[in-house]
């Protein structure tokens, strides 16, 4: 029997085996995940840095790259929320504090109606992001490797970014020098050397690999992933890693998977535009101080 036949064979006998599990109504689920987005500190003035400098840093930064997750799910709805603990004195300030305003609260999925809501607070308001769940197009792969006591699956796509996803921001490389150009004036060059974020970019997609277990076959998963023929264990993205560290089917004690119902409501699409106008206001605010101290 071939490699590709045996695997096939196992599918069909996981998936059978969980058909008592899953065909109950009021099946419920807990996957806990640890997310770690890895930074590239050298990117950011860090070779200009002491190794102290660099280390006192990376801890400081530690509590916001890492973070634990739990996803409640059952057959059709799922919500994933930050297991939230105890920080210690100072941890999560500075950029860490000014970064979350980007990052979401509780993120809510359905899959059987196609809708996808999210807790967001941003410089003290609270939005309710209410918007159609979108599917990748993954490719699946003949691939497999054992998470725990799963045997997962191997899936690609190629996922577009949202512009202020912080976790795939990077420091745009230097463009090569030009010559002076004499039509600018004075108050436009001193204008773009004041846009730190002029130094930032996203990148418009990344390529996504995930990997997802047929014992468990509900099409949930952590963050925005979903929409494979089983549970999704872990996430490869750009430079962030999701790893699931420990699954509890139907729990004594159920959850109930409420749909956020906080703050003002929009769409992604227009979130990013309230982002976009804060933003623009904050740099002009800054570049304004900055011509006033040298005026």
């Amino acid at each position: 029997m071939n490699t590709s036949l045996l695997k096939l064979t196992f599918t069909f006998v996981a998936l059978l085996f969980g058909v008592n599990t899953f065909a109950q109504d009021d099946f419920q689920g807990k996957a806990y995940y640890m997310s770690k987005t890895t930074m590239d500190m050298d990117q950011w003035g860090g070779r200009e840095m002491s190794p102290d400098q660099k280390k006192r840093i990376e801890e400081r930064m530690k509590s916001f790259l890492e973070k634990e997750y739990i996803l409640t799910f059952n057959k059709s709805e799922s919500i994933y929320k930050e297991d939230e603990k105890l920080e210690a004195p100072g941890s999560g300030r500075g950029w860490g504090g000014f970064a979350s305003s980007f990052t979401g609260g509780p993120k809510y999925k359905n899959v059987k109606d196609q809708e996808l809501l999210q807790d967001q607070e941003f410089f003290g308001k609270q939005f309710l992001i209410k918007d159609d769940l979108k599917p990748l197009e993954w490719k699946m792969g003949n691939e497999t490797k054992q998470i725990g006591q799963y045997t997962c699956f191997k899936a690609t796509a190629t996922k577009v970014v949202d512009e202020f996803d912080w976790r795939s921001m990077r420091r745009r490389p230097p463009p090569p020098p030009k010559k002076k150009d004499s039509s600018k004036s004075r108050d436009e060059a001193k204008a773009e050397s004041n846009d730190p974020m002029d130094e930032i970019e996203v990148p418009k997609t990344i390529e996504v690999v995930a990997w997802y277990t047929p014992q468990i076959p509900i099409n949930q998963g952590p963050d925005d992933y979903w929409g494979l023929p089983g549970l999704i264990l872990e996430v490869n993205a750009d430079r962030t890693t999701i790893l699931c560290t420990k699954i509890v089917m139907n729990p004594e004690e159920k959850e109930d998977i409420d749909k956020p119902k906080k703050g003002d409501e929009v769409t992604q699409a227009e979130y990013n535009d309230i982002v976009t106008k804060k933003m623009t206001e904050m740099r002009e605010m800054y570049g304004g101080r900055g011509r006033g101290r040298r005026n």
